[in-house]
């Protein structure tokens, strides 16, 4: 191995060039947004609860979207027991959206912050709005 300095010199600014993005960002993470709960709906309810527990919502409502979907389409069903024992219409319209109206200000700032791309709208047309 004649070249063995040369050979290991690549190697390590290859090594920092790739790795050169983690050590430029480490410590800058950015803050999580803080969801816009600013809705007429939601201002005039007395209690400002979901049909679940916040934490619970924040960690699996798409679990429980997709539940749901299972249940309307596939098996007919169109009621959602809560876990306190409330009943919900299994709607995306007439249950979340009925209160989350404001899309762009509450669903979207987190999945653009996630980097994920949900399928609701595939089926469902996008709430307006200016109305709500």
């Amino acid at each position: 191995m004649y070249d063995s300095g040369k050979i290991l010199t690549g190697l390590l600014i290859f090594a920092l060039l790739v790795t050169f993005p983690v050590w430029y960002h480490l410590g800058r993470a950015t803050p999580p947004p803080e969801p816009d709960l600013d809705t007429p709906v939601i201002a005039g309810l007395a209690e400002k609860e979901c049909i679940e527990s916040t934490e619970y919502m924040r960690a699996y409502h798409m679990e429980l979207l997709k539940t749901w979907r299972d249940l309307a389409v596939r098996s007919g069903e169109k009621t959602y027991v809560a876990r306190d024992g409330e009943k919900y219409p299994i709607s995306l319209e007439d249950t979340c959206l009925k209160c989350h109206s404001n899309k762009s200000r509450f669903c979207d700032q987190c999945h653009n912050y996630l980097g994920v791309d949900p399928n609701c709208w595939n089926c469902h047309v996008a709430p307006e709005e200016g109305n709500r």
